[in-house]
C-alpha cells in the first residue's frame, strides 16, 4: 500500500472556503480539477501559474457546481484559455446560468459566469497525469457530482462526497428537492467497496486513513437520520 501521491499530481490545499485545486502534469501540459471560490480567483490563478512552471494548462474539470469549486473557472479560462469540462448533469444549469440550481441565490453565494466546452459523465474515463481516471456518480451533497478514481494507484478524488471527517452538507435534503440522505448512503456504500489507499477531498488534506473516514461518515449520516 502506497500513501504517497504520484509525482505527476500536485494538490494545492486551500482553506474551507475555497476547494482544493488538483494539478496533473503530462509533459508540457497540465489539467486542473476544481477552481476554488470566486473571491480567491486571483490567488488561484497565481498559485496555478507558479505550479505550472512553464507548462500549459489545457483542461479544467469540476467535481460539481458549488461556488467554492467553480468560482475560479472564468478567471482560469481568461488566464490560460483552458478547456472547461463539467459533469454532464450540469449542462443546462451552467449553460443557462440558473442561479437557483447552482445554489448561488438560495445560499447567497457568488460566482463568475463561464461557459463549458465539454461534458464528462459517470463511467467516462479521462487521462490525467499519465493515469486513467474513472468518473463516478456520487449524488448526495450535490445530485450531479462526480468523483474521479484511479484503480492502479487506488486514489480517489472525492470532491465533497467524502472528507476525512464526514462529507459536505446534504443540500438537496435541506432544500427539499431530493432524497439526499438515501443518495448519500448509497454513494458512501459504493465508495467504501472500492480499493482506496488515498483520498484527495475537496476540502482538507489528502488522507490515507480511509476506513476510519468511512466509519465517521456513516456515523454522521446515521446521526442525521
Amino acid at each position: 500500500m502506497s500513501t504517497k501521491l504520484p509525482a505527476s499530481l500536485l494538490v494545492l490545499e486551500r482553506g474551507w472556503l475555497s476547494a482544493n485545486n488538483i494539478l496533473f502534469f503530462d509533459g508540457d501540459k497540465a489539467t486542473l480539477v476544481d477552481s476554488g471560490y470566486v473571491t480567491h480567483a486571483e490567488q488561484t490563478v497565481e498559485l496555478v501559474h507558479n505550479a505550472l512552471a512553464g507548462r500549459q494548462l489545457t483542461r479544467l474539470l469540476n467535481t460539481h457546481s458549488h461556488s467554492d469549486h467553480i468560482g475560479g473557472n472564468a478567471a482560469l479560462k481568461e488566464a490560460f484559455d483552458c478547456e472547461i469540462i463539467v459533469p454532464a448533469g450540469l449542462h443546462a444549469v451552467i449553460a443557462e446560468w440558473d442561479k437557483d440550481a447552482l445554489l448561488l441565490s438560495p445560499l447567497g453565494q457568488q460566482s463568475a459566469r463561464f461557459q463549458h466546452d465539454r461534458l464528462i459523465g459517470a463511467n467516462d474515463e479521462v487521462e490525467m497525469g499519465g493515469l486513467n481516471w474513472q468518473a463516478l456518480a456520487v449524488p448526495g451533497h450535490d445530485m450531479e457530482a462526480l468523483a474521479y478514481y484511479n484503480p492502479e494507484k487506488r486514489i480517489l478524488i472525492s470532491g465533497d462526497a467524502l472528507w476525512e471527517n464526514g462529507f459536505g452538507v446534504i443540500f438537496p435534503e435541506l432544500l427539499g428537492e431530493a432524497d439526499g440522505l438515501t443518495s448519500t448512503q448509497e454513494t458512501l456504500e459504493m465508495l467504501s467497496r472500492l480499493p482506496i489507499d488515498m483520498v484527495i477531498p475537496g476540502h482538507g488534506r489528502p488522507f490515507s486513513t480511509v476506513d476510519a473516514a468511512f466509519d465517521r461518515a456513516f456515523r454522521r449520516l446515521s446521526n442525521f437520520r
